[in-house]
């Protein structure tokens, strides 16, 4: 990814956070984070926001030595982002970049780009 960074509001990491989930059934702390292009560290208190609100749920799985945590979505979760958080995109679309165009989340992970441009 270039040098430049584009800022993304907490309400769409939400939603991010939510669809991959969706679209994957579920993943380990890491390939979520790396798909959704988020920092653990600067980001682990959004998903513990989540999964104190049954938006997500989350597993621990002994792989031997290792704790390995698993996230799912909740049918409270997918609720949530289809009554909540698709109107509010809708409403509220993504900031635009530089060149007019709208900034959208990419849910196909890619070690090369995270967002794509319409």
């Amino acid at each position: 990814m270039s040098g430049t960074s584009t800022y993304r509001d907490r309400i769409y990491i939400i939603k991010d956070i939510i669809l991959m989930l969706v679209q994957y059934g579920e993943l380990n702390q890491t390939a979520l984070v790396s798909f959704c292009g988020l920092n653990l560290k600067k980001h682990k208190p959004i998903l513990d926001e989540l999964e104190t609100n049954e938006l997500i749920a989350s597993v621990e799985k002994t792989l031997g030595k290792r704790i390995i945590t698993v996230y799912k979505p909740t049918p409270t979760g997918i609720e949530f982002c289809k009554t909540i958080l698709e109107p509010y995109e809708n409403v509220f679309p993504r900031k635009k970049n530089l060149d007019g165009k709208n900034i959208t989340f990419n849910p196909v992970p890619s070690r090369t780009r995270r967002l794509s441009f319409d």
